[in-house]
């Protein structure tokens, strides 16, 4: 009987070692997943703006399509170059870059990785491998003009843009003519922060521009433009957010902001890709037609029937 029982406890020992000698190894429930990196705009998440919107989309596509998203922050990475190529080195099947100030970097990375796909939102590339998200701000600017025009009982407003480059003259210039469209004689006072993330730097702004008689401004300049919003508010005149909707950062001033969805936007690119595997090769432009922007909606004044169809009637305008 012990020379039957240590004959059995010896083959059972010799079958559990085998099995774990060779069993099957536990696959990595990550393996085969589409992975998202994103290189961030200067200020990074907390902007309460550009770059909080366009993680919120990518969030989106985590939860609902399954992929693995990956980001970098300039004051993590001193440098866009360095981000981006911390981000080729993760093997990310899409690389974004976040915003114009990305593109010279993304392009120098992108021609020393012909077949690595990357993303350029806010600038437009003629790198092969870079596929360009641009949206038009004018069009939705033109709206947030109209609504200025209608708001100001000074006949005086405000921008503030947060850099004087051209993607913020594309705000500046729509929102100029939306107010000029209702009355050309309305005064429009114009900043250029300079800075993105300063948002003392927009509460200095906005009094200035609130002592010059402005009773409503329109800011483009991220969390610079926060401290306008604030400002506006703390001094009872209106102000007009912009990316998302502004409106919980002052609600007694904020009638209404420029929405820019790139979080939808960027949603739907990377929906379409877990479907074909490739980007589109061409630049992707969105405006008012395509979704891409457009108005919140109005709240602290109570505009007439005749203001409202205004504003929609401009809208069916620039979309057809």
């Amino acid at each position: 009987m012990k020379k039957h029982a240590l004959l059995s406890l010896g083959l059972l020992f010799m079958i559990v070692s085998t099995l774990s000698g060779c069993g099957v190894k536990e696959e990595s429930p990550l393996k085969g997943k589409i992975k998202i990196g994103i290189m961030l705009s200067d200020v990074g998440l907390g902007d309460q703006s550009f770059s909080d919107a366009a993680f919120t989309g990518l969030v989106k596509a985590r939860d609902e399509l399954g992929v693995i998203v990956n980001y970098r922050e300039l004051q993590e990475t001193k440098t866009y170059e360095a981000g981006l190529r911390q981000l080729i080195e993760e093997e990310n099947d899409i690389i974004i870059g976040l915003g114009f100030m990305v593109q010279e970097d993304m392009e120098k990375v992108a021609k020393e990785y012909p077949k690595r796909t990357f993303l350029l939102v806010d600038s437009v590339s003629d790198i092969e491998n870079v596929t360009s998200l641009i949206f038009k701000e004018d069009e939705g600017s033109y709206l947030a003009g109209i609504a200025a025009a209608l708001a100001t009982e000074t006949e005086t407003v405000g921008f503030v843009g947060g850099d004087d480059v051209p993607l913020i003259h594309k705000f500046a210039d729509g929102f100029e003519k939306g107010v000029k469209s209702i009355n050309p004689d309305i005064k429009i006072i114009t900043k250029y922060a300079g800075n993105f993330g300063d948002d003392e730097l927009g509460t200095k702004l906005a009094k200035e521009m609130i002592s010059n008689k402005s009773d409503v401004l329109y800011a483009a300049a991220g969390l610079t433009g926060i401290g306008v919003l604030k400002e506006a508010e703390k001094q009872n005149v209106y102000a007009i957010g912009v990316d998302s909707d502004q409106y919980y950062f002052a609600e007694k001033a904020v009638i209404t902001s420029m929405i820019k969805n790139v979080d939808t936007a960027l949603f739907d690119i990377v929906k379409e890709y877990t479907n074909t595997k490739k980007l589109p090769s061409n630049s992707i432009e969105l405006g008012l037609k395509e979704n891409g922007v457009g108005l919140a909606p109005i709240r602290v004044i109570p505009f007439a029937e005749k203001d409202m169809q205004i504003i929609e009637d401009a809208k069916s305008k620039l979309a057809n």
